[in-house]
């Protein structure tokens, strides 16, 4: 007995179990139907980060967000000096080469001191205050020095042999100078050159010299006492040099952007590549870089770029890329976090499933600037692209460090991975003109306005990115934020949130931004209903030797269940065999919620009430519809979309819309007969039939006739000449019938086509 019972309990049991499932299942797919469901917005990849705001937060090219380098702005601001154009440092002293008034400063021990012109050197006369017309200033068209130049300037310096400052002045006057214990000492004055745009030195201690309006390269030996011409190109000017530990020098020049290399010794040169911008800024000759030593790196740029294109997007993701060398994969084991997004598809709306593939490189516009690889036997690759003016180069740890403006940013490239970010963004310069390497940290310099800023290795200890707006499309419900993320231990990332209805993130109207909440898991956003919502993002770190890294942030939504609209209504009349009297009834509609929508068809006599269903619960956007089975009159049409099939009984809406009137008219005209005579005139006798025609709802549109059977029917006009109206009056006239009966036959017809026949019978 207790062994029946126990069965009993059992089968009781898993029958509830089998119960529960279907529930459950049900649950699951009633869930699935209904329109009041999430979207996700994702942001993942450059191109989606950089619509957004960063602040100490740099996006790389593989799309990720962390902390930029930490920056101390050692100089915030210069007399009279719109651009820093040179930095030479050494282990104690930062030199400032800068213009437009050819001004030498040096800092140290947190101070900044000019060095030339001293005080007692400079005339009166000489003076020339800033002009804010000087052609000189750097702007967004002027990114190369070679002007009409009024003041001096000082484009470039260097360190001799001994360790001494050695520096270019460009002006109405231009020669090199050499610091000395008294001051600035000249050492070479060109009578053919008023601009010196480079200074190198080689391992013997020779100075090289880039030179214009001619475009010269001298050589000097390492007292400056004894100079030479080692090359006369065709170009204007030469920009940039470099000197390789083969003695070779390599040279930029403007207007047709020529990498030279020259042998000093043979005075001879030879073209190493010739790019599609017309200057070379700048040449670094790799030391460090993983991609070998040996290989010269040219940056190549035009000075009207970014007046003439928007910024490049090559920042879309690339389908491959080449292999970088093997690191030590990032832990979380020191105690940090990895936070992951809940998988969801990844289309999630129509625009989203339009986006095109990656594509490997995307197209360029007709003007951008570049760095190009040129290796030891002469191929040139391009690992950089950006529209922007490149004002220099250097490298560290690794890594090409490219100065660029308008945008004030300062972009490390991988040589081998082709993997890029911006490291560095100024929000007040517009160009970063100089950069300096110094073991651990990196000097920069800026122009309009000028600064100094050190950047050191460790990270920002703080950082802000904030999104561009989401688009709900509606007023939405803001659900849960995500990221895909490393979170090492000593770092944070926090998220705060605001919404409103309005395209434009400075409206007064946007709800005050959320208190920050740390992110362990998906948070809750907290700002109110809106159709746009915006978040940001607070990266910490406590010592700056880590910083957490970003990848990808997702953003659920949720729009209430909105009616369907049914966009248009119409119904036309179908021409075809066997089709008389039909009528094809087309609707269009469309359901924000992107719902499975059903369509239910009524009609009504024009004047009346109530509504005759004539179809109910159709998929496809059109009905014939047979007008014989009606009386003749004038029907409205209305058509009724409905969501139900995505919706629960509480949340199912319907939208409808109403046709213009719709003439049903399956009967001819009717005739009557007006007068019907025969008369004679000139021996000739004639039969006249005069005829009134009418139509209740259609035009009249046809009138013929035919005698005794005639197979030719002929046809006829009204007597207004015009078949235009319901009723119409037509003569029509025979002549000289023979003697004897004759039959009279007409045919008329409506304008929808509907025939009314109808025969006269007269005697001569």
């Amino acid at each position: 007995m207790a062994s029946v019972k126990s069965k009993t309990k059992n089968v009781k049991l898993r029958n509830c179990r089998v119960l529960g499932f279907c529930l459950l299942v049900l649950s699951c797919l009633a869930s699935r139907s209904w329109a009041v469901t999430s979207k996700i917005t994702r942001h993942s990849g450059r191109e989606d980060l950089q619509k957004g705001e960063a602040k100490d937060v740099v996006i790389d090219s593989r799309g990720t967000l962390q902390l930029g380098r930490a920056a101390d702005v050692l100089v915030k601001e210069f007399k009279d000096v719109w651009s820093i154009n040179s930095i030479v440092t050494t282990a104690e002293t930062v030199y400032l080469g800068t213009s437009p008034n050819g001004s030498i400063y040096k800092y140290g021990s947190g101070k900044l001191t000019k060095i030339y012109p001293l005080e007692s050197q400079v005339k009166p006369s000489d003076q020339k205050a800033a002009d804010p017309n000087d052609p000189n200033k750097p702007t967004s068209e002027t990114a190369a020095p070679e002007r009409h130049l009024s003041n001096e300037h000082i484009f470039a310096m260097a360190m001799d042999a001994a360790g001494k400052l050695l520096a270019g002045i460009s002006g109405e006057k231009c020669k090199l100078c050499r610091l000395q214990a008294a001051g600035m000492e000249t050492i070479f004055e060109p009578n053919d050159a008023k601009y010196i745009f480079a200074i190198v030195t080689d391992n013997a201690g020779n100075i090289y010299l880039g030179t214009g309006p001619q475009g010269k390269v001298y050589q000097l030996d390492a007292e400056g006492r004894e100079a030479k011409l080692i090359y006369h190109s065709l170009d204007k000017n030469i920009l940039s040099l470099s000197v390789g530990s083969d003695g070779f020098v390599y040279a930029g020049s403007d207007e047709r952007g020529l990498v030279y290399k020259i042998d000093p010794r043979t005075k001879t040169a030879t073209v190493l590549y010739d790019s599609d911008q017309p200057e070379v800024t700048a040449l670094l000759l790799a030391a460090g870089l993983a991609s070998g030593q040996g290989d010269l790196y040219a940056a190549a740029t035009s000075a009207r770029i970014v007046d003439s294109a928007e910024r490049f997007a090559s920042q879309m993701p690339m389908a491959g890329r080449p292999e970088a060398p093997a690191q030590k994969p990032e832990s979380t084991s020191d105690g940090g976090r990895k936070l992951q997004i809940a998988n969801t598809k990844k289309a999630d709306d129509a625009e989203a499933a339009k986006r095109p593939p990656p594509v490997s490189r995307p197209t360029r516009p007709g003007q951008a600037s570049y760095v190009y690889k040129i290796t030891k036997d002469g191929f040139v690759t391009d690992i950089f692209s950006e529209t922007a003016v490149l004002f220099c180069l250097a490298e560290q740890d690794g890594k090409l460090l490219v100065g660029a403006g308008n945008d004030g940013q300062l972009f490390a490239v991988d040589p081998v991975s082709e993997q890029q970010a911006i490291i560095y963004k100024d929000e007040q310069a517009s160009q970063i003109t100089a950069l300096a390497v110094a073991g651990n940290e990196l000097y920069l310099g800026t122009a309009n306005p000028a600064k100094l800023i050190k950047l050191g290795k460790a990270f920002a200890s703080e950082g802000t990115y904030t999104s561009d707006l989401i688009d709900a499309g509606q007023p939405a419900k803001w659900g849960k934020l995500q990221i895909e993320a490393d979170v090492p231990r000593g770092c944070k990332v926090t998220v705060s949130s605001r919404s409103g209805n309005v395209k434009d993130v400075n409206d007064p109207t946007f709800s005050s931004w959320t208190d920050l909440v740390e992110v362990t898991e998906p948070i809750q956003l907290r700002c109110p209903l809106g159709r746009f919502c915006q978040y940001k993002l607070v990266l910490q770190s406590e010592q700056g030797r880590t910083s957490p890294v970003v990848r990808e942030i997702a953003v659920a939504s949720a729009v209430p269940n909105l009616a369907p609209k049914v966009k248009s209504v119409s119904v036309n009349r179908v021409e075809a065999p066997g089709k008389t009297g039909v009528s094809k009834i087309s609707y269009k509609a469309e359901d924000d919620n992107g719902d499975k929508l059903t369509y239910k068809i009524d009609f009504r006599k024009v004047g009346r009430i109530n509504w005759i269903e004539l179809q109910d619960d159709i998929e496809k956007e059109d009905q014939e519809w047979d007008g014989k089975t009606v009386e003749d009159g004038r029907y409205e049409i209305r058509v009724t979309a409905s969501d139900a099939r995505s919706n629960t009984t509480t949340t199912k809406l319907t939208g409808s819309r109403i046709s213009d009137p719709v003439v049903v008219d399956n009967t001819g005209p009717e005739i009557k007969t007006v007068e019907q005579k025969i008369d004679a005139e000139n021996g000739k006798k004639f039969v006249t039939l005069r005829l009134q025609v009418s139509d209740e709802l259609s035009a009249i549109g046809q009138l013929q006739y035919t005698v005794d059977s005639n197979a030719q029917w002929k046809g006829t006009v009204p007597e207004d000449l015009v078949y235009d109206t319901t009723d119409e009056k037509f003569t029509i006239v025979i002549e000289e019938p023979k003697p004897g009966e004759h039959i009279l036959a007409v045919k008329v017809q409506d304008d929808l086509g509907n025939t009314t026949y109808k025969t006269f019978e007269f005697n001569l």
